[in-house]
């Protein structure tokens, strides 16, 4: 019997070592595929722009994914939508300069919620693109 209490107490010790990690690798999972789909999405809205024909929306770009959370990408077209970001400004990095100057591409990130600033603490799980493509990734590490 006291084999049997050993036994269980060294499973439930690895599993709770185990499990942190397992939880860690599917956050860096779910951020990997938000980054590669911003990719991908940067690839259609450029072509647009290249085009003279910019889309006002990611649905008008052809564009219905949702982030690896279940929340929809958030676009901002910062020089022809009459919506200039998050809360009617640009998204702004800590220096409080404009991330991008053609247009804001981003996922919510798991908390679901935003910022126009990315020195608030909910928007820095975001996943962002900022400096106009150059920097695709969390927004704490922008």
């Amino acid at each position: 019997m006291i084999e049997i209490v050993i036994t269980v107490a060294i499973l439930a010790i690895l599993s709770a070592l185990a499990v942190p990690f397992y939880e860690g690798y599917v956050l860096e999972a779910r951020i990997g595929t938000a980054i590669k789909d911003i990719r991908q999405m940067e690839l259609v809205i450029n072509d647009r722009f290249l085009d003279d024909d910019p889309p006002a929306t990611l649905a008008a770009a052809g564009i219905n994914l949702v982030d690896p959370w279940g929340n929809a990408y958030r676009y901002l077209w910062i020089d022809g939508n009459p919506a200039p970001g998050v809360n009617g400004d640009r998204r702004r990095d800590r220096s409080m300069n404009p991330v991008n100057t053609d247009y804001d591409l981003y996922s919510v990130g798991p908390d679901g919620e935003t910022t126009a600033q990315f020195t608030a603490q909910k928007a820095l799980d975001d996943i962002v693109r900022a400096n106009d493509g150059d920097f695709i990734g969390l927004a704490g590490d922008h």
